[in-house]
């Protein structure tokens, strides 16, 4: 069991009838996506082709912060704030679509991007998953 699993199930109070497997599983992979997309990013900065990845190191850093945002709002769960937490999976997905789509253009010549890539569809799954399970 993993850290996020080990503090939803340390929560006080009875967390309802959210499936707390997608929950967790939408957590993990928003934390690890924001990581490795400011790694990609760092990584295209250090390209000697920096000046052709600009955009993908501006979707890797918005992905990044999106990510790391969900993962924090999806990790509160003191108060009912369905319209928020549907609301910022449903960006962090679509971040997570472009970021993907950016990145798999440039897997070929950069390995950063291609990990960065599979990370990014990792998360769209786990953010649709779980908005699915939210109904």
């Amino acid at each position: 069991m993993g850290n996020a699993a080990s503090m939803l199930e340390s929560y006080p109070k009875d967390l309802g009838d959210i499936d707390t497997t997608a929950l967790v599983a939408c957590i993990e992979a928003c934390t690890e996506c924001a990581q490795i997309c400011t790694a990609c990013a760092d990584a295209c900065l250090g390209e000697d082709t920096v000046a052709e990845l600009t955009s993908c190191i501006r979707t890797d850093l918005d992905c990044a912060d999106l990510c790391a945002a969900t993962a924090r709002i999806l990790s509160r769960q003191t108060g009912d704030n369905a319209t928020v937490t549907k609301a910022i999976v449903q960006a962090c997905a679509a971040a997570c679509q472009v970021c993907g789509d950016e990145c798999v253009q440039h897997g070929s010549h950069h390995e950063h991007c291609r990990i960065c890539a599979e990370a990014c569809r990792n998360c769209e799954r786990a953010c649709r998953d779980l908005l699915a399970a939210l109904g």
